[in-house]
């Protein structure tokens, strides 16, 4: 966090906290995070993915170009503190992701990604840890092959658990401190007996953390299929209507839309990752800087109309900031 770094946090918080009713840009202000998509594809069929559910077309199919990504480094450097290679798509399906790790930690940034594991093979763990890579997820939503592709559809349990192996073994033989190796299980109907294992498996994996995240539903106001039964980890809550919501209040603001971004493997720029379809394009970065889109009319009218009702978006009814 160098002094610019936190000089922008300072700025992003001001005009945060100005913007009770009326959205302020502070024009020197920009996104302390950015998400970054490498690849908007994916080889599985997850059912409550957007990706696994349209079956992205190979003539849709599209890696995040070098050169616009380094123009994009190179203009948030002094402000970005965090980047995570992660949208929709599987991010190791992009070859160069490596090197686009490698660009962004010279440029001092914080990078993580977060990867289905399909990929993960002893060369590209190699090259992931000499990358620079600060923090790797690798989602495993079960400890049989059975349970984890009920959801990871057209993937392999296997693969996944072997591509754990090997990014520790590549860190231990190259002396690395990193990437800090997070394992994730999506808690769902299906796999939910299944987590005193998980907690076995990374442990005898070695991985340095294992999460248990909620699960974000499609359809869900009268259950869920998927729905865990665990109320801790359950995103949604039955009410005295019958129907099922999301827990919690959703006031009119939202800290996330005002401290970061993402980036789509075509260039536009989206307001926050709940933006699946990408309604809401502030702009493209193919065509304009990464400051002209943020700082744009389509990025003033969006957070206008979150501070006078945010649930009238249909993104913001998963949302559990």
């Amino acid at each position: 966090m160098s002094f610019s770094k936190v000089a922008n946090l300072f700025r992003l918080q001001i005009s945060y906290l100005l913007s009770r009713k009326k959205p302020v840009l502070l024009k020197k202000a920009l996104p302390g995070f950015i998400s970054v998509e490498p690849a908007n594809f994916c080889q599985l069929q997850c059912p409550e993915c957007p990706v696994g559910k349209m079956r992205t077309k190979k003539s849709d199919a599209q890696f995040f170009d070098d050169s616009v990504f380094k123009n994009l480094i190179d203009e948030l450097k002094s402000t970005l503190y965090h980047i995570i290679f992660y949208f929709q798509g599987e991010p190791l399906l992009n070859k160069n992701l490596p090197e686009m790790i490698r660009y962004a930690h010279r440029a001092g940034i914080y990078t993580s990604t977060s990867t289905n594991a399909q990929m993960l093979n002893a060369e590209t763990a190699k090259s992931l840890v000499e990358s620079g890579l600060d923090k790797l997820i690798v989602s495993i939503d079960g400890t049989t092959q059975e349970t984890y592709e009920k959801y990871r559809q057209g993937g392999s349990l296997e693969k996944a658990t072997e591509g754990v192996k090997q990014v520790l073994k590549w860190r231990k033989t190259l002396k690395s401190k990193t990437p800090f190796l997070e394992i994730q299980f999506l808690v769902l109907k299906t796999n939910e007996h299944e987590m005193t294992e998980i907690q076995k498996l990374a442990k005898t994996l070695g991985a340095d953390k294992l999460t248990f995240k909620t699960a974000q539903l499609y359809d869900f106001e009268n259950g869920h299929e998927l729905l865990t039964s665990i109320k801790k980890y359950a995103r949604y809550e039955q009410r005295a209507d019958g129907k099922y919501h999301i827990k919690g209040s959703q006031p009119n603001r939202c800290w996330r839309l005002w401290s970061g971004a993402v980036v789509t493997a075509n260039g536009d720029v989206l307001p926050c990752c709940f933006d699946k379809s990408s309604d809401f394009p502030f702009g493209n970065i193919n065509k304009n800087s990464f400051s002209e889109c943020w700082h744009s009319e389509k990025a003033l009218d969006f957070k206008q109309k979150i501070l006078q009702n945010r649930k009238q978006f249909e993104i913001c009814r998963n949302c559990t900031e």
